[in-house]
C-alpha cells in the first residue's frame, strides 16, 4: 500500500498522538489547528465514549474532527471564506490520500454545499462545530453558557435541518453538567482550561488531564446511590422564547 499522510494519520489509533501530528503539520503552515480543534476534537471523542456511540467508526469521526477545518480561515469577515472552506478542505484532504466518503463526511460539517444525503459522521462534526463553537469566547462576543449554547443549537442552528445525534447529544451534555470538577461542571471545565492554555501545545496536554478528571467524575456520579445522583440533575431552565434575549446579551 502506498504511504501517504492518510494512512499515516489513520493508523495512528492514539488520539493524543493524532493531535501532535496536527500540531506539527500546522507549524509547517499546510493546516488550520488550534485549541477550538482540540476542544471540538475532545468534545467528539467524549461524546461517542459517554454515550456509548457504535454505530460508526471512532478513529474515522475523531481524525475528521481534527481535518474538517484544514482550510478554515482565520478572517471570519469574510464570508464566502467561510461558506467555502469546508469544501476546499475536502478537495485539499483528497490529495493528501483520503477517501471520497471521508472527505465528504469532512466537508459536511456545515451544510453550505447542501450534500445530500448526508454521512452519519458529518452528524456528530456539525454537532460539536455548532455548540464547541458557542462556548468559547470570541472577538465579538462573550462565550455561551452551555445550557443557553444547547437550546440555541436545537432551536435556531439546526431548527429545521434532521440530525441523527441530536437528542443524544443534548443528553450528553446534560450528563456532562452534572459531573463537578473542583468548582465547575463537566463543560465549563473542559472550556476553560483548555481556552485559557497559553499554546495549542499546551492545550494538547490540558485536553488530556481533562478529559481523565471529567470520566471520573462521571463514573462517581454512577458509583452513587439514587438520592445522590438526583442533586446533580439541573433542569435547563430557558425557554425557546429566549434566544433572541440569550443572542443579545452574548453581543
Amino acid at each position: 500500500m502506498e504511504e501517504t499522510f492518510a494512512n499515516y494519520i489513520l493508523n495512528e489509533q492514539d488520539w493524543i498522538r493524532k493531535m501532535e501530528i496536527m500540531y506539527y503539520l500546522e507549524k509547517k503552515g499546510n493546516v488550520f489547528f488550534d485549541k477550538t480543534v482540540i476542544l471540538k476534537t475532545e468534545l467528539v471523542k467524549l461524546f461517542i465514549d459517554v454515550m456509548d456511540i457504535k454505530d460508526i467508526n471512532k478513529n474515522i469521526v475523531i481524525t475528521a474532527s481534527l481535518l474538517c477545518d484544514c482550510r478554515k480561515p482565520s478572517n471570519f469577515t469574510d464570508i464566502s471564506k467561510v461558506k467555502s472552506y469546508a469544501q476546499e478542505g475536502a478537495k485539499y484532504l483528497e490529495n493528501l490520500g483520503f477517501s471520497k466518503r471521508f472527505c465528504k463526511i469532512c466537508e459536511e460539517v456545515n451544510r453550505y454545499t447542501k450534500s445530500e444525503p448526508r454521512e452519519k459522521e458529518s452528524d456528530i462534526l456539525e454537532l460539536v462545530d455548532n455548540f464547541g463553537g458557542m462556548i468559547l469566547d470570541r472577538f465579538d462576543r462573550i462565550a455561551f453558557k452551555p445550557d443557553e449554547a444547547l437550546l440555541l443549537l436545537e432551536y435556531r442552528n439546526l431548527k429545521g435541518k434532521p440530525n441523527v445525534y441530536l437528542e443524544q447529544f443534548i443528553e450528553f451534555v446534560e450528563k456532562m453538567q452534572k459531573a463537578h470538577i473542583g468548582l465547575h461542571r463537566g463543560i465549563e471545565y473542559l472550556s476553560k482550561i483548555i481556552n485559557t492554555s497559553r499554546t495549542t501545545k499546551v492545550a494538547l496536554l490540558n485536553s488530556y488531564n481533562s478529559e481523565r478528571d471529567i470520566k471520573i467524575a462521571l463514573q462517581k456520579i454512577e458509583d452513587s446511590p439514587k438520592q445522590e445522583k438526583e442533586e446533580y440533575v439541573e433542569d435547563i431552565k430557558i425557554n425557546p422564547e429566549e434566544i433572541e434575549t440569550i443572542v443579545l446579551k452574548r453581543s
